[in-house]
């Protein structure tokens, strides 16, 4: 599918864990025989539970997700980040951004097992059950921590 009738996108959760790291170098690799261009999406939300911490503000949430989305791409991509690839930073649930996103994406990639979630593989299994798109849930390779490149 074409996101508003231009080019395919292909939406990649990031949360900055090896496996969102690896999920942005496959969408890499998959968007040029595709002609597509690629978002990582960086979704934070404030935890349940913290409730005491809108009191005093909840820019620690966003400044850390922010954080994270640099570093997954700089970790995937090194200096400069390809053209074809931009970073979104979501507030809300990863899964049901990453689902709304799937609507007009024509591929949705997430890593298997990342940080965003108490149970692993929870926004992983949530986008396979319910994305409008194809979803490629993508592992972490063993030599994910030589860099991986």
């Amino acid at each position: 599918m074409e996101a508003g009738g231009g080019q395919p996108r292909i939406i990649v959760g990031v949360d900055g864990s090896a496996a969102s790291v690896q999920a942005l170098r496959t969408a890499r690799a998959l968007a040029g025989p595709l002609d597509a261009a690629v978002e990582a999406w960086a979704c934070w939300d404030v935890p349940a539970g913290f409730g005491i911490y809108l009191a005093v503000g909840i820019e620690g949430f966003e400044v850390a997700a922010k954080q994270a989305l640099r570093q997954a791409l700089a970790d995937a991509f090194g200096s400069p980040v390809p053209p074809e690839v931009r970073g979104r930073l979501l507030r809300g649930s990863a899964a049901h951004l990453l689902i709304g996103g799937s609507r007009e994406a024509a591929l949705l990639i997430v890593g298997r097992h990342g940080h965003a979630g108490f149970v692993p593989g929870s926004v992983s299994s949530a986008c396979v059950s319910h994305a409008h798109c194809p979803v490629l849930v993508v592992p972490v390779r063993a030599d994910a921590s030589d860099g991986g490149r």
